[in-house]
Formats: structure tokens, C-alpha cells, sequence
């Protein structure tokens, strides 16, 4: 189904990005790693060339490319290299984002400006430089890690600035699978039901503490998997959660998915 398809993946050189790119090489996909990191960060972990190591043991091919989705050229460079490399493009996997929990008198306007910078346009320009290739592909998607549309006040109060950010990921996506609907490229998003154990909620959510509490970046990477080997026309314009999709694909026990097994799971904050 992914033998010698070709995946760009943004944010892939560790947590939920890498955990998606290795769960399609196993199928044989090649992998295009749009990461910033060259130089391991001991409280990250990983790098776009661990991760490529790690991709092709899995048993896919993989190019690692250092990007910033900040920068546009830096985009446009790795999509011609990833092109080059493989022939085109047949998946794009948005799942570059930056998080910012404060709300509005603690945020200040470089943060604001980062987390829009990278969560709406680069998300926008990713996927603007790869809609070339994926009009080629036989089954092309776009898969976008953002949350379920929920306007509630609820949801916006607490860090309105990095709530509106995800939820125009969102709206983009959606907008993505009516605009290109006549070219049979699906756009749907993908959410956690829960905390999924990564860096980004170690450091910067709650610790140890709240790690005990996540899943696995198993959980997403196999509801992507699952997404992904859709027909495109057929599966388009959704805002998935990760246990939905793979209820829906007959699992039932998700308690190999849990860090600590048995251990009273974190909603995740949009849900």
C-alpha cells in the first residue's frame, strides 16, 4: 500500500512526526524528514539524521533535509530535493507546531508571531509547494496534526493565541479537501484523544507526571497509517481522533497504547 510512496513530513526528527514516518516505512515508504533539528538537544532528543537512520532501518528510504517552515525557500528547497530524490510527492503530513499556553496578557508578540508562523503559514506553504506533485499521485492526502473544530468559548479562553493557531490548521485542511476535491487529494486532520508521551508535554505541559498518564506515539502513527491507506476521494474533509479512526478499524483494547498500563489517562486539552 506505501511501498515506494513518498511522504513529507514536517517536525519528523522526533515524537509524534517520527513515529507516524516509521510506521509507514515499515511498509516501504520513503520518507522526506522537513526538521529543523542537525545537533541533538538532551531534553529533545533526535535529529532530522537520527531519524533517517532509524526510517531506514524500519525498512523505508529516507532524505533528511533540514527545514524551518518559517522560511519559505528553505521549503520550497526541500520539496525539489525530496522530488529529486523519489519522483514526486504522494502524502503530506503537517505535523511541524510550536505551543504556547498563556493567555492573552502573557503572550508575548515574538511567541504569537512564532506559533502563527509556524502553525498556520507554514502549514499553508508546505502544502502550497507540494500540491504540484500531489495532483500526480494515485492516491494523494494531506493528514494535518490539529484539533476538532469547537468554537465554545471554553476551548479559546485559556490560550486563545495558541488555540486560534491550531484551529486555522484546521480550517485549512477543511478548506483543502473542498478546494481540491476535483483532483481526488484528500485533507483531513488527526487529533489525540488523550496526552500522547512526547517531549513537548514533558517539558513544557507537566512533567513526568503527566507522561505516566499519555499514550504512546504508537496510537497516532497507527491511526495515520490507517487514514492514509484510504481511497482519497473516498476519505476527505474529516477531523479524526486517533481512537475513532482505529475503532472504526476493529480495536477494541487500547491499553497496549498507555505509558503506565492501567494508569488513569489525560484528555488531551482541546477535547
Amino acid at each position: 500500500m506505501f511501498n515506494n510512496k513518498t511522504v513529507f513530513i514536517t517536525g519528523a526528527s522526533r515524537g509524534i512526526g517520527k513515529a507516524i514516518a516509521l510506521r509507514l516505512a515499515k511498509e516501504g515508504a520513503n520518507i522526506i524528514i522537513a526538521a529543523k533539528s542537525t545537533e541533538e538537544n538532551p531534553k529533545l532528543g533526535g535529529t532530522i539524521y537520527s531519524a533517517a537512520a532509524e526510517i531506514e532501518a524500519a525498512g523505508g528510504k529516507a532524505l533528511a533535509v533540514q527545514t524551518d517552515i518559517r522560511y519559505e525557500e528553505q521549503i520550497i528547497a526541500a520539496v525539489a530535493k525530496g522530488v529529486e530524490a523519489f519522483g514526486g510527492i504522494d502524502i503530506v503530513i503537517n505535523n511541524a507546531s510550536a505551543i504556547q499556553l498563556t493567555n492573552t496578557e502573557q503572550t508575548d508578540t515574538k511567541r504569537f508571531d512564532l506559533i502563527h508562523s509556524i502553525n498556520v503559514r507554514g502549514t499553508f506553504l508546505v502544502t502550497k509547494h507540494c500540491i504540484l506533485y500531489l495532483k500526480k499521485s494515485a492516491n494523494a492526502h494531506i493528514l494535518t496534526l490539529s484539533p476538532p473544530l469547537n468554537l465554545h468559548p471554553k476551548w479559546l479562553g485559556a490560550h486563545v493565541a495558541y488555540t486560534i493557531s491550531k484551529y486555522n490548521m484546521s480550517m485549512l485542511a477543511l478548506g483543502w479537501a473542498e478546494e481540491f476535491k476535483e483532483h481526488s487529494i484528500a485533507s483531513n486532520t488527526l487529533w489525540p484523544r488523550t496526552t500522547i508521551a512526547t517531549a513537548a508535554v514533558k517539558n513544557l505541559l507537566g512533567g513526568q507526571a503527566l507522561i505516566d498518564r499519555s499514550r504512546t506515539t504508537d496510537i497516532i502513527a497507527d491511526a495515520a497509517f490507517h487514514i492514509l491507506g484510504k481511497p482519497s476521494a473516498m476519505c476527505t474533509g474529516n477531523n479524526f481522533i486517533d481512537e475513532d479512526v482505529l475503532r472504526t478499524e476493529g480495536v477494541t483494547d487500547f491499553s497496549g497504547y498507555a505509558v503506565v498500563p492501567g494508569a488513569n489517562l489525560q484528555v488531551d486539552l482541546f477535547l
